[in-house]
């Protein structure tokens, strides 16, 4: 069974910067799963629904929500099966749970949600 398990959220004061990983494993098969979808960061705040805030290519091509360009950077390791999000920049509306799992979400990929990690933008 695939798991996505993400880390590196916190507390940080508006203007700071915060890098969250996502690593991919569980099953013989995770690494291969994983470097063939692109995948996806997303986030959902408190009453809101989630979003997609940045995605990657199995190629590395990027794309990214028009609230984070120019502050955020996601990138990805296939090597290690971990695909990471440079947050800079930090506003208290990038203030929610962040999560990651492949772009677009499938059938089969809905069961790699994982707990998220917490990011909150407050001075």
């Amino acid at each position: 069974q695939v798991q996505l398990v993400e880390s590196g959220g916190g507390l940080v004061q508006p203007g700071g910067s915060l890098r969250l990983s996502c690593a991919a494993s569980g099953s013989a098969a995770s690494g291969s799963i994983f470097r063939a979808y692109a995948m996806g960061w997303y986030r959902q705040a408190p009453g809101k629904q989630r979003e997609l805030v940045a995605r990657i290519t199995s190629g590395g091509s990027t794309n990214y929500a028009d609230s984070v360009k120019g502050r955020f950077t996601i990138s990805r390791d296939n090597a290690k099966n971990t695909v990471y999000l440079q947050m800079n920049s930090l506003k208290p509306e990038d203030t929610a749970v962040y999560y990651c799992n492949t772009d677009p979400v499938t059938i089969a990929t809905t069961r790699y949600w994982g707990q998220g990690t917490q990011v909150t933008v407050s001075s």
